[in-house]
């Protein structure tokens, strides 16, 4: 029976219970040592029921030992794993060692964890415990926190119990002080005085394990009150100080080894190795210091292995370490070894960096640059310890702890001594770090001082980021002087487009190759390439082949990044709901790994995708948020993309001069500021704002600019946009729009969105010249089209017109996807593109259970009850809108 502790239990219970109905959910148990975590996980996997308990624990021993937890918590539902869509499932074999091909992708191994742990889940619901969390290894406990964030479809309730203030990000916290007085004096004898008891009690803050360890320790009359208790009370290892110093030598030998080693049979050989009595362990167990565990020796509390710990000598301890390290394989012994070490050992250092790369392989990239780290410890070769540096801070960055990649890699700079290619390519990291996370001005500067193409690349990129064209000018000139190929055309191609507007040839070139490319980074360069040259919807097409590409082939740590340019992608096609669950999913990723920057850009894209929807305070929220970082941090395409969601909000809501002023800002906005592409690509709705605030001459103005910037254009909806915003300019007070130039910006339009604007342009311009009959097929298609995509202040400017053109009934509804939310309707298209389950979930970072429940919620919503019927609607519903083909 737990005392005090109702209102901890009610919440514990609480989390079950919703997961045994579908509503998953994570709880972080947080308190000091002996505070009572331990006994609430134990009640919590006693209330389960009918459901499936995963319990582990973590051990101090094993806490650099990479996917070690995560292994003892998986091992009994191992043989579900045949069940995982197959890149899940062979990155989860490969990260517990059972033979799978190792993807180095934490965001895919993590994704294996949570659909095994979802296939557990069935069918009654899954407890997943897990007690000292602080002392999980990191490639563990990054899984296990990957899939805590992700429970709300699952029938899962993860439990973690965590002493003192280890970080446990985006998981609710339960809060453990020591108990009321009431409730702690029942744990004390009934006969003992109450005047004791209420010093007891105060004395130990109520923590239940201090109370009984030092009722242990007083004497009777201390008991009864005719004696003072001790001042001060003994507290953390000193409870158990006189237990430990109490032991025969052979039982202290073996509670150490049982200190830095948690497997049985390695202790008991050292043990032996190092002439122990045999008798020394049931002497620790009969003291009631430690139990044995199947293969494992656990101490009956952590506080007495720290007590064991403090008590021995360092002698006695590198002893220790040496007498197993000798018994011992692989990770084991590298660690061994290195606590064993005196001084500097490069046959050790080696060792331990042969375990990182281990780790490293398997997606355990935390635990990898904490043995690279002690490995340049021990290294003596100043040039060998710079590169351990450096790869542990490469890790420690892939691992989501980029203020520890910088301190790591600035340490490897001091050691460098000198070499240039070394120094090289710590330059090179330093610059992708300011990018991902830092001052982007100042990852050009960095990046800027190498002379390789790779390192020019990057440069290149960083300098885009700032918005910055002389930068990427000069970057090109440079990159020119290299050997023809797709790269080299790309970077040279791009800067003569800014410095003279001759490069469309170079990247013509580079496009002609993209058959050839087969990883995300050059998808995202091709991307770039039609970007320059006017082509918003090839660009778009691309950045959605980088993302299928970086999802398939393990782009470690960057698909939050090339997610920037996929959510960016989707939303210039006009498909807002797929874009906005991509830049969701992004956000997410983004904020585990610790990508400010990308951080920024989701957030950027998420403002428009609400100005779009007409929402003004989710889209001021989100645009504040991305300035708050893009502005200090020199992103100016960032920054630029947010006060672009800012003036389509003011564009949508009628609010013309507002939003032609805002416009006006985005096009002279200088580096870091702001961006010429966002300046290009907003041209058309500037040009719309400012013809509806009444300044023809800006307009014009920019139309010039546009026509120059799309001159290589040569897909169709380039050509739409550029006809509809020539109709637009050619309006004056005493001039109608050209409906002939708006209906052939129709014929061209291939993104259903923009075709709707300009539809809607159209219909208005046939209404107000008394041809309602024409007006309306125009204005019912846009209308539909505003629709389907949640574009609420265009659907209700399209259904104004339509109602002033003589259609005063609410135009019919079918069963139309915009009933659905992105995630769901992301679902949809793909199985409407063939996709089973399993595929489904591969491409998402979800568990196919989580796509079935998906797939669940939407056939109620739309009517129907097969996958069959729902990839029919999504094809109907993508095809032509009737009575308005152009759509």
């Amino acid at each position: 029976m737990l005392f005090g502790r109702s209102a901890e239990i009610a919440t514990i219970d609480d989390v079950i219970s919703r997961a045994r109905e579908g509503a998953g959910d994570a709880l972080v148990l947080r308190g000091e040592a002996g505070v009572g975590k331990t006994a609430l996980l134990d009640l919590a996997a006693s209330r389960s029921g009918s459901m499936r308990v995963l319990r582990t624990t973590g051990v101090e021993p094993e806490s650099d030992l990479a996917f070690a937890a995560l292994h003892q918590l998986l091992r009994p539902v191992a043989g579900l794993l045949d069940t995982l869509p197959g890149p899940q499932r062979e990155a989860v074999r490969g990260a517990l060692g059972l033979g799978g091909g190792a993807s180095g992708d934490r965001f895919l191994l993590a994704a294996g964890v949570l659909s095994l742990l979802a296939e557990a889940a069935a069918p009654d619901g899954l407890v997943c415990v897990v007690d000292d969390f602080q002392w999980v290894d990191r490639a563990s406990a990054d899984a296990l926190l990957f899939a805590a964030r992700r429970l709300a479809t699952e029938r899962i309730a993860m439990l973690l119990a965590v002493r003192g203030d280890a970080p446990v990000k985006g998981v609710a916290p339960l809060r453990l002080g020591g108990l009321p007085e009431p409730a702690a004096a029942e744990l004390l004898d009934a006969a003992m005085p109450p005047a004791v008891k209420r010093e007891l009690v105060a004395a130990t803050g109520g923590n239940p394990l201090t109370l009984r360890e030092i009722v242990r320790r007083l004497s009777p009359g201390q008991l009864a009150g005719r004696e003072p208790l001790p001042d001060p009370l003994p507290g953390g290892t000193q409870l158990f100080g006189e237990q430990v110093a109490a032991l025969s030598a052979d039982a202290r030998l073996v509670a150490l080894l049982a200190a830095v080693e948690s497997d049985l049979d390695l202790v008991l050989r050292a043990a032996g190795r190092m002439a122990a009595a045999g008798a020394a362990l049931h002497e620790l167990e009969a003291a009631g210091l430690v139990r044995v565990e199947g293969a494992s020796v656990r101490f009956r509390h952590p506080l007495i292995r720290s007590a064991v710990h403090e008590a021995a000598a360092p002698a006695s301890r590198r002893a220790a370490h040496e007498a197993l390290a000798g018994l011992s394989e692989g990770d084991r012994r590298a660690w061994h070894l290195a606590a064993a070490a005196l001084g500097q050992d490069e046959s050790v250092a080696a060792a331990l960096a042969e375990t990182a790369a281990r780790a490293r392989d398997r997606g355990g990239y935390g635990d990898a640059a904490t043995a690279l780290a002690r490995a340049a410890e021990l290294t003596p070769a100043p040039h060998t310890r710079a590169v351990r540096l450096k790869d542990a801070a490469m890790a420690a960055w892939l691992g989501g702890r980029p203020g520890q990649a910088e301190s790591l890699l600035a340490e490897a700079r001091d050691h460098a001594g000198g070499d240039r290619p070394l120094e090289m390519e710590i330059a090179q990291l330093r610059g992708r770090f300011e990018l991902n996370s830092g001052s982007a001005a100042e990852a050009v500067r960095i990046l800027a001082t190498g002379d390789s193409l790779d390192m020019l690349a990057d440069a290149a990129e960083a300098a885009s980021y700032v918005g910055d064209p002389a930068a990427i000018a000069e970057i090109g000139r440079r990159a020119a002087a290299f050997p023809e190929g797709f790269l080299r055309d790309v970077l040279a191609g791009i800067g003569q487009m800014l410095s003279d507007g001759t490069g469309h040839e170079l990247l013509r070139r580079a496009l002609d190759r993209t058959g050839e490319l087969t990883e995300a980074a050059g998808f995202l360069w091709a991307t770039a390439a039609a970007s320059y040259l006017g082509e918003a919807d090839l660009a778009a097409d691309l950045a959605a082949r980088a993302g299928r590409v970086a999802r398939v082939s393990g782009m470690v740590g960057q698909l939050p990044v090339v997610l920037e340019f996929v959510a960016t992608g989707e939303r210039i096609a006009g498909r807002l709901a797929e874009s906005q669950a991509i830049s969701e999913e992004g956000l997410e990723l983004a904020r585990e790994a610790g990508y400010a920057n990308t951080v920024a850009a989701h957030l950027a894209n998420l403002a428009v995708l609400a100005a779009l929807r007409g929402e003004e305070d989710t889209c001021r929220g989100h645009a504040q948020e991305a300035l708050a970082i893009a502005i200090p941090h020199r992103v100016g395409l960032r920054a630029g993309v947010a006060a672009y969601a800012l003036a389509m909000l003011d564009l949508g809501a009628g609010r013309f001069a507002a939003a032609h002023d805002r416009f006006a800002a985005i096009a002279a906005a200088g580096p870091g500021a702001g961006h010429p592409t966002v300046v290009w690509r907003s041209t058309p709705d500037r040009i719309e704002a400012a013809v509806g605030a009444g300044d023809l001459e800006a307009a014009r103005a920019a139309l010039e600019a546009y026509e120059r910037w799309s001159a290589q254009a040569a897909t169709a909806e380039s050509r739409a946009l550029l006809t509809r915003c020539r109709a637009l300019v050619g309006a004056g007070p005493e001039k109608e729009l050209p409906e002939q130039e708006l209906e052939e910006a129709l014929r061209l339009h291939a993104n259903p969105y923009e075709a709707a604007r300009t539809a809607l342009l159209l219909g208005e311009r046939l209404r107000r010249a008394h041809r309602p009959g024409e007006a309306r097929p125009h204005l019912r298609a846009a209308l539909e089209t505003f629709r389907r995509a949640g574009a609420e202040p265009w659907a209700r400017r399209a259904h104004g017109e339509l109602r002033a053109a003589g259609e005063s009934a609410e135009p019919a509804r079918g069963p139309a996807l915009d009933v659905l939310t992105p995630q769901e309707l992301r679902i949809a298209g793909l199985v409407a593109d063939g996709l089973s389950s399993k595929e489904i979930a591969a491409q998402l970072f979800l568990s196919p259970r989580t796509v079935e429940y998906h797939l669940y919620k939407i056939y109620p919503k739309l009517g129907i009850g097969t996958r069959t019927e729902l990839a029919r609607l999504v094809v109907l519903q993508k095809a032509p809108v009737a009575g308005g083909g152009m759509l």
